[in-house]
């Protein structure tokens, strides 16, 4: 399948080529703390606690943040690269140009967060919470989304392409200009009003019309 076209610019993270690494990362982090111009690597922060902590120019490398609880994150030109955040509480986070490649992100709770300039792109969110996002300009590509939870988000700029949709929760969730035509979305929860102005492809639009009520023969 062609990937979707944008008619919007994502501005990629600012990461300096220069990075110093930073091996005590999986030492215990504290409320507020700030890391910056640091390349991080090869290690495990598992079951970590902490808010209001502040990346600035970072990449992550094979790092584990499994059910690690960071509220309040603050992320600023930063890529993850084969991170495992699954089931992660990164709930009311601020993302600001941000990657994240080949990430584990399953259970992961992102809910109450805005992205801004931000890619996902082959990234696993199976029954993630993302409610009450607010996105500008989010770009998700190759990810696996089943059962992954949108409602009641603020989408502008948003594009889904090549992303598998099944059973995903978008109630409440304006799609207005989002193109679902190269991705699966069989069984996705959504109102009849929500898919205003979206654009879907014929066999999309006879699976989406049992919310009219209306059977086609």
């Amino acid at each position: 399948m062609d990937e979707i076209k944008l008619n919007y610019k994502i501005l990629a993270p600012k990461i300096p080529r220069d990075l110093d690494e930073l091996k005590q990362f999986n030492d215990t982090i504290n409320n507020q703390d700030s890391f910056s111009d640091k390349i991080i690597s090869d290690c495990s922060i598992e079951s970590q606690s902490a808010e209001h902590v502040s990346l600035n120019q970072v990449i992550f490398k094979n790092v584990i943040f499994t059910e690690a609880d960071f509220d309040f994150l603050d992320l600023t030109d930063v890529r993850f690269e084969n991170c495992d955040l699954s089931n992660a509480n990164l709930s009311a986070s601020i993302f600001h140009r941000v990657e994240m490649i080949n990430c584990k992100l399953l259970g992961v709770n992102l809910s109450e967060s805005t992205f801004q300039n931000v890619c996902f792109d082959s990234c696993n969110f199976h029954y993630s919470s993302l409610r009450f996002l607010r996105c500008k300009q989010v770009s998700f590509k190759n990810c696996l989304l089943q059962n992954a939870d949108f409602q009641k988000s603020d989408f502008d700029k948003v594009s889904f392409s090549r992303c598998n949709l099944e059973q995903t929760e978008m109630a409440g969730t304006k799609l207005k200009g989002i193109d679902f035509t190269n991705s699966e979305i069989e069984g996705i929860g959504v109102r009849i009003e929500d898919l205003a102005g979206s654009i879907v492809s014929p066999m999309q639009a006879i699976s989406l019309s049992r919310l009219l009520g209306i059977i086609i023969k």
